[in-house]
């Protein structure tokens, strides 16, 4: 590991398993380049308040961004109509079902102010592999049997790391974001990490907090044991 520009903290990674402190990262949260995405390396990044994101033809970007966005799975808002749509059970939810699916519509469902996706085949496939051994997990709406929104993320300790999140119909999505909330609850989960500020996600709840204060609720939260495996017990019927 080797630091890459002297004017700019920004550090190119290479076979070794390290990251370099976090709080070293640059104001717009890049800290590292290059590197592997294999499940070893990724488990290790989101442990220490690191993840990948990147586009097409970039190397592998490695952030920690200072805010972070959290969010406490107590305390997430439900609109009088969101808890109106939950109530009426139009939609079903479940767990880990269709994993890659909900990563497929993820880099495929367009977003307003967004150009293109990171979700590289590269991110796929590493995802993909970090859901089969248990860590990355998928929530899933279901409206008469068809996938209308979704999110997915990784799992350590007390945190779920959330990813991405697209929907096909209104609130799909926000149903989804409730409904793991709840369950997150239920299992003791302290935080759902949001990792880059948005409007939407604030008017759910989702606050920010430095980087130190995260790094700090980091460290108490992987003291928990992780709640690997398959997630489709917890899917509602």
């Amino acid at each position: 590991m080797t630091c890459i520009d002297e004017s700019m903290t920004i550090f190119k990674l290479n076979s070794d398993f390290i990251f370099p402190d976090p709080t070293q990262a640059e104001p717009d949260g890049l800290l590292a380049i290059g590197g592997d995405l294999q499940i070893k390396r990724i488990l290790l990044s989101y442990s220490m308040g690191i993840f990948p994101w990147y586009s097409d033809g970039q190397p592998i970007l490695w952030w920690s961004p200072d805010p972070r966005l959290i969010i406490l799975p107590h305390s997430l808002h439900r609109s009088k109509s969101l808890k109106r749509v939950i109530k009426s059970k139009k939609y079903e939810v479940k767990f880990d079902q269709c994993f890659d699916t909900i990563v497929e519509l993820c880099s495929k469902v367009e977003r307003r102010g967004q150009n293109g996706t990171w979700i590289t085949d590269e991110m796929f496939a590493a995802y993909s592999k970090l859901h089969k051994a248990g860590f990355a997990h998928s929530v899933e709406c279901y409206y008469k049997g068809q996938i209308v929104g979704g999110l997915y993320g990784v799992s350590l300790g007390g945190g779920f790391f959330g990813e991405s999140m697209f929907s096909l119909k209104s609130d799909a999505s926000k149903i989804c974001l409730a409904t793991l909330s709840e369950k997150l609850l239920e299992m003791n989960f302290d935080f759902i990490d949001c990792q880059i500020p948005t409007g939407h996600l604030k008017r759910m709840g989702a606050f920010e907090i430095d980087r130190k204060e995260f790094l700090i609720r980091l460290r108490r939260t992987l003291d928990k044991p992780t709640y690997s495996g398959n997630w489709a017990p917890l899917s509602s019927n």
